[in-house]
């Protein structure tokens, strides 16, 4: 029996592809697995069951990756299964973005009262318009789950789009429509779009990455869409390319402060993945991860550990043992259960950065002084038995 332990509301849709053989708890503390969204981890402690986390959504900086990598818990989460919903919210703002439609709708609930709001309204008219986005250049950075169909999207409604990812993937690359231009330098859709969107990960890279220097190769009154994460855009570069022009809007779904209070931008309250659809497919998503894992030792969407699959257990037992990327490993693993006379059925290993993960199929039952021995070994931070 594994017992889970949700930190936010979880979808039922997801909650219910738990099988008999999972339970809820309450405590923290008895957890084997948390289900977690936007709950705050980094100064959390961790019960010694605790084997793995799983973050319905794309974003994990509300999880501490290398402490948790460290007590040998693996961290997963659930890419693509909220792109839908962050395509649409990013189609919203371009149209949004290119006629004052929030403008307009402001006027008539101030006017809604006068009797004359209709011929009012045809001379009021033309302080709310705006363009068109068709035939517009739509520059695209990131061309993962959401990048791509945004893309996609554009192209359908006639706009000219621009894609920078140095890192596409196979898959992506089929799912891309082949009327998108292909950019090898993020520098030409700084120089040539009317509009640009920005769908990359926050990291030390790329923090900051629209700034002073990005928004001085920009056209004059581009429009700038961030439904990725608000530390893309430097805030206080932002405030001064909308002061002088260069940015004619700024979309954004991260409501700070310093954005909130500036002219020209229209902020929503972090909606990206605001909707059942999306919600749904993320505690999906993250149960199906999470059985996968505790069931038969297999890790799909890691962001601590490298992703490895062995299948469905097939021997008599499974042993999966996360540890350190350091040299020796292997051989203290199968030299002590040679020495309990354990045959080995199947072994794969995979390293990522400092970390690694083994799984072992044998063909008897692993003993407990042979786990505790394996677990002794110095560099391993967990290791467990699965059997039949």
């Amino acid at each position: 029996m594994f017992a889970y332990h949700c930190l936010n509301p979880i979808s039922r849709v997801g909650l219910d592809r738990f099988t008999e053989n999972y339970m809820e708890t309450a405590d923290p503390k008895d957890a084997d697995v948390y289900l977690v969204r936007s709950a705050k981890l980094l100064d959390a402690s961790f019960g010694p069951k605790l084997t793995a986390i799983a973050r319905a959504g794309a974003g994990v900086n509300n999880i501490p990756l290398d402490r948790c990598a460290e007590n040998g818990i693996v961290v997963f989460n659930t890419p693509g299964a909220n792109a839908n919903a962050v395509k649409e919210l990013v189609l919203a703002g371009l149209l949004l973005s290119s006629r004052d439609i929030t403008g307009g709708i402001e006027w008539v609930k101030n006017n809604a009262q006068d009797p004359s709001i209709a011929k009012d309204a045809e001379k009021i008219k033309k302080q709310f318009a705006g363009n068109e986005i068709y035939g517009k250049k739509l520059g695209i950075i990131g061309l993962g789950a959401i990048g791509q169909l945004v893309a996609n999207a554009a192209v359908a409604l006639g706009m000219e789009v621009y894609g920078y990812d140095p890192f596409l993937s196979v898959d992506a690359a089929w799912n891309l429509s082949s009327r998108i231009h292909h950019i090898q330098n993020v520098d030409d859709i700084y120089q040539a779009s009317d509009y640009i969107t920005i769908h990359v990960p926050a990291t030390d890279t790329t923090k900051g990455m629209i700034g002073r220097k990005a928004f001085k190769q920009m056209k004059k009154g581009v429009v700038i869409l961030n439904y990725a994460r608000d530390v893309l855009v430097d805030p206080a570069a932002m405030k001064e390319a909308l002061a002088d022009g260069t940015v004619r809007r700024y979309m954004t779904d991260f409501a700070t402060p310093d954005v909130a209070s500036m002219p020209n931008t229209i902020v929503t309250p972090h909606l990206g993945a605001s909707t059942e659809e999306a919600e749904d497919n993320c505690a999906q998503m993250a149960v199906k991860e999470i059985r996968d894992f505790l069931e038969n030792g297999n890790i799909t969407h890691s962001v601590n550990y490298p992703d490895l699959s062995n299948g469905v257990l097939k021997d008599a037992c499974r042993l999966t043992i996360c540890h350190r990327n350091v040299k020796d490993m292997i051989r203290q693993f199968t030299l002590i259960l040679s020495s309990k006379e354990i045959n080995i059925a199947n072994m794969i290993n995979k390293s990522r950065g400092d970390y690694a993960y083994t799984m072992i199929d044998v063909e008897s039952d692993i003993p407990a002084q042979a786990l505790d021995e394996i677990k002794a070994v110095d560099g391993v931070l967990r290791a467990r038995t699965i059997t039949k």
